[in-house]
């Protein structure tokens, strides 16, 4: 048993004398979702998973965006252009656009099989129980998503949130009550924990880590991006017991990897709690869809993979994959899962469906790489994900180059701050299994126009190309 396992099991004892340790009830639904070998899948690309790259925006909203004009909410030149419409004078009302700034990079979210999950889910039970899981809000569906999610990670368990977001917070929680337990007082951070996180993580890992860092019993340790030796030289010189490492997986604005190898040396190293936010990577990476850390080879060394369904996944929710006991912690002290309303039950037969035909349909995988090869040879970029980050410099150099990129016919929005930096604005473009070559040809050619791509003055460094 190691040093976490056993803070664990203290932190569990000390609710079950409280007498408010947790656990969690499926409701029954009488209509089982269909096993995994009576989900339809398919071997290749279909018209269905184009809608989920093809779009449509108004055209009064086009022109808006064109001129850099703030929208008030509602479309006060709509009703207008409907009358001309009944008159006869029928202007184009929409304008079509291909999507590269989405987060659904297999395409699943507009996948039959999936559709009909939900569908079928609907007309049997409605919405579901709505409630709190550890009131009503958890089913038998739930639990069969969680089983799924747990074997994909390689965890014993997994532990559904209503969001990516959530999940993240409702982990800080439950690290700052760990941290109490054998803490004096506030102050006493040396008997607390020691979190070391990466100057990039998600705004969720960040907000989580401001939140127990007021409440004390924790000190906080930032690390230059994906920077191994100043994280070793920061381990080395902390004398506390309790150190928990957390990082993202995929960076979202940035495009980069962890370094996955060297975080599991330092792991064994150091024998701190790895915990990765794989909120990028799960379903897009590792041969069986496992993740960043299957990619890598490391997903035993991970103790906590945190994700989201929102995005590869192409529904909505999130989830922790760890053990059975942290599991039991974090749904009895975990206040952002404690407090919420449960994912509805027709979206979480959606994701169990969309995890299911991602494990089997590996040709989607195969094809977000392949346009990824596709990107990096007609530019000469070498991205290494399907997250492209082209910093641009400017928010008014960024806006410009966004809106080139809609009046070429793509959906690419400016990041701004606080997103990023001012100096730092960028172009995020995200490739999808549903994208084809020929988008790929179109979208660097509207590109060159507006970005000097193969100049010598551009280069590429921690995932981001920068002018």
């Amino acid at each position: 048993m190691s040093s976490w396992d056993e803070w664990v099991e203290q932190a569990l004892s000390r609710l079950e004398s409280m007498k408010i340790l947790r656990s969690l009830r499926p409701i029954h639904y009488p209509n089982q979702p269909k096993t995994d070998n009576a989900l339809q899948v398919f071997d290749e690309i279909h018209q269905w998973d184009r809608a989920s790259v093809e779009i449509e925006i108004a055209e009064s909203t086009f022109q808006r965006w064109v001129q850099d004009v703030p929208s008030s909410g509602d479309d006060p030149t709509h009703d207008n252009e409907n009358s001309e419409c009944e008159s006869g004078l029928c202007p184009k009302l929409f304008r079509k656009l291909l999507l590269f700034s989405g987060n659904d990079y297999l395409g699943l979210s507009s996948h039959p099989t999936v559709a009909k999950a939900a569908t079928e889910v609907v007309q049997d039970h409605g919405m579901g129980p709505r409630g709190s899981a550890l009131i009503c809000g958890y089913t038998t569906y739930h639990r069969l998503l969680e089983n799924c999610l747990a074997e994909s990670k390689n965890k014993e368990d997994c532990l559904l949130c209503p969001t990516g977001f959530s999940a993240n917070m409702a982990f800080m929680t439950v690290v700052g009550y760990v941290g109490s337990l054998s803490a004096v007082n506030k102050t006493d951070c040396q008997n607390g924990v020691a979190i070391f996180s990466d100057a990039l993580n998600h705004a969720s890992i960040i907000d989580g880590i401001r939140l127990i860092e007021r409440q004390g019993f924790v000190q906080v340790f930032k690390y230059r991006h994906c920077d191994m030796a100043h994280l070793s030289g920061l381990l080395l010189n902390c004398t506390m017991k309790k150190k928990i490492v957390i990082t993202d997986s995929l960076f979202s604005m940035d495009g980069d990897f962890a370094p996955m190898v060297q975080l599991s040396k330092l792991r064994k190293k150091h024998d701190f709690l790895l915990v990765v936010d794989d909120a990028h990577g799960t379903l897009v990476y590792g041969k069986n869809g496992g993740g960043v850390p299957e990619e890598f080879g490391c997903e035993n060394d991970v103790d906590i993979c945190i994700g989201t369904l929102s995005k590869a996944v192409g529904c909505h929710g999130g989830f922790i994959a760890c053990s059975k006991r942290w599991k039991q912690l974090i749904q009895s002290r975990g206040r952002a899962f404690i407090f919420s309303t449960s994912t509805p039950v027709p979206i979480i037969a959606a994701a169990h469906a969309a995890v299911v035909v991602s494990k089997k349909e590996t040709w989607r995988r195969k094809a977000i790489w392949n346009r990824v090869q596709e990107f990096r040879t007609l530019t000469g970029i070498p991205i290494t994900s399907h997250i492209i980050s082209l910093v641009v410099g400017s928010e008014e150099q960024a806006l410009k180059a966004s809106r080139h990129m809609l009046k070429c016919g793509f959906h690419i929005t400016a990041i701004r701050p606080p997103t990023v930096p001012s100096n730092l604005c960028r172009l995020r473009i995200t490739l999808s299994a549903a994208h084809t070559r020929n988008d790929i040809r179109k979208l660097t050619f509207a590109l060159s126009q507006c970005i000097s791509l193969r100049e010598s003055g551009y280069f590429y460094t921690n995932g981001t190309a920068k002018l």
